[in-house]
């Protein structure tokens, strides 16, 4: 079955507040039109999407060409916001003869593959498939019409009486046909309501006219058809969401010090006996191996990048690792800040305050403290002291400091790149090397020490 997509995006989301389009606020770090457009590239069958598009469409339509992946975007602009239909009409041009459309809207972005390839699936025994939803509280929504033959028609909360406002079960929005009953249908709607909108909805009415074949559908969840106007409701799909990803892990065996304090933006992969202890947000995409700990308030991850955490590795409070691949038996902060390009082997420690970015640590080094190590390889079982940094920059061009297997870099070093520190090499303490130290060599490079007898001490004023 071939099948094309008709997404509706062209809302300006005034109640958003923002000068961000709505369909491209976001959700668990991604906007929320990029989580229906993951979804779609999950579904082989899907031969096109049809993205309606009004306010801000130049934004709208650059990141959905920059995230299609595999899928094929036709951009139809809709200038003028006339109701549902009207949206779904400007896409008629597009449609082949043959196939079913499915209409899905960019700001009810949680929908599952399952549920829909479940509502596609009706089609193959009758004409229309809906989405529909069961709520204790249906206020707002459009309510399903029956009878003992089934579904009659939709009703809009504005249009309805007071009969049927009682009715629980309502309508998401979201349903599938072949493209030549929408062909058909699609120009008969009217605009005869107190909106004067053309409404989607009105399909089915006129299709059940005809006795052609209704069937609905209900997701698993309510989140998956939770839609978004405000930031009220987009901080409580947020919530949901993270809950729902924080029970997934549980069931794979992690440990969350509190489900309700975790947020992951991308994807987490764990090994067995994995703890996470709470306010931890994982970003990108990150991998943890066995018997890893995650303190409390670390920042694992950035968004398209990767961070690889080996077994046994500790990762401890107010953390970030941006993106980086950590050895096994390692150990990080607290407070420390690895950024990207940084790869340690095994045993690897760094301590409170320290920050990486482009270096390479061989197995059993250290960084303790204060320290800033960047664009640097560093062999094993180095020891760097204290406040030492790594003077990478000249300010237009960065250079690298290599430090070879058994080194000892006393506390409070300045290494002035490009420069070389070789085997079991020595620095003192508050030296600026700027040659090359040997194998075995002992550096001192710091001014020489005078003690004047007899100093007088300020006296207070």
């Amino acid at each position: 079955m071939n099948i094309s997509v008709i997404l509706l995006a062209a809302g300006a989301g005034t109640r958003m507040r923002s000068h961000l389009p709505k369909v491209l606020q976001p959700l668990a770090g991604k906007p929320l039109i990029g989580h229906i457009l993951e979804t779609l590239n999950k579904i082989p069958s899907i031969e096109q999407c049809c993205v309606i598009t009004g306010h801000e469409r130049a934004r709208v339509e650059s990141f959905c060409e920059a995230n299609k992946h595999d899928l094929t975007i036709q951009p139809v602009y809709q200038s003028e916001q006339l109701g549902t239909a009207h949206a779904v009409k400007q896409a008629i041009p597009y449609l082949p003869d043959e196939g079913v459309s499915l209409v899905l809207y960019a700001d009810v972005p949680l929908l599952k593959v399952s549920t829909l390839e479940k509502l596609i699936a009706l089609l193959k025994d009758h004409d229309l498939a809906l989405l529909t939803q069961e709520l204790d509280n249906p206020f707002g929504y459009g309510r399903i019409l029956r009878d003992q033959t089934g579904v009659k028609s939709i009703v809009e909360e504005k249009d309805a009486t007071d009969d049927e406002r009682l009715i629980t079960e309502v309508n998401t929005g979201i349903l599938a046909l072949p493209n030549r009953l929408l062909k058909h249908y699609l120009p008969l709607i009217d605009n005869n309501n107190q909106q004067r909108e053309y409404y989607l909805t009105d399909l089915v009415g006129l299709m059940s006219q005809d006795s052609l074949g209704i069937e609905t559908l209900q997701p698993e969840s309510a989140m998956e058809v939770q839609g978004v106007n405000d930031k009220a409701q987009l901080a409580t799909l947020e919530r949901a969401f993270q809950y729902y990803q924080a029970e997934k892990l549980l069931h794979q065996g992690v440990t969350l010090a509190d489900p309700l304090r975790f947020d992951l933006r991308g994807q987490l992969n764990v090994g067995k006996d994995v703890f996470i202890d709470v306010n931890c947000v994982f970003q990108g995409e990150v991998v943890l191996g066995n018997h890893v700990s995650i303190g409390p308030n670390c920042i694992i991850g950035e968004i398209g990048k990767t961070v690889i955490i080996e077994d046994y590795v500790e990762i401890k409070a107010n953390s970030i690792v941006e993106a980086a691949e950590i050895g096994e038996s390692s150990m990080i902060g607290p407070y420390a800040r690895i950024r990207p390009d940084s790869k340690f082997a095994a045993h690897v420690k760094i301590g409170n305050f320290v920050e990486t970015k482009k270096t390479s640590l061989g197995a059993g080094s250290k960084v303790n403290h204060l320290s800033y190590v960047g664009d640097a390889v560093i062999g094993e079982q180095v020891n760097i002291g204290a406040g030492t940094i790594t003077c990478n920059y000249d300010g237009v061009n960065k250079f690298q400091t290599t430090i070879e297997n058994g080194a000892f870099i006393g506390s409070n070093t300045s290494l002035v790149a490009p420069v070389t520190v070789a085997k079991n090499a020595v620095v003192g303490a508050g030296s600026t090397i700027t040659r090359e130290v040997k194998d075995n060599q002992l550096a001192i490079a710091r001014g020489k020490q005078r003690n004047i007898d007899n100093w007088p001490k300020p006296e207070k004023k």
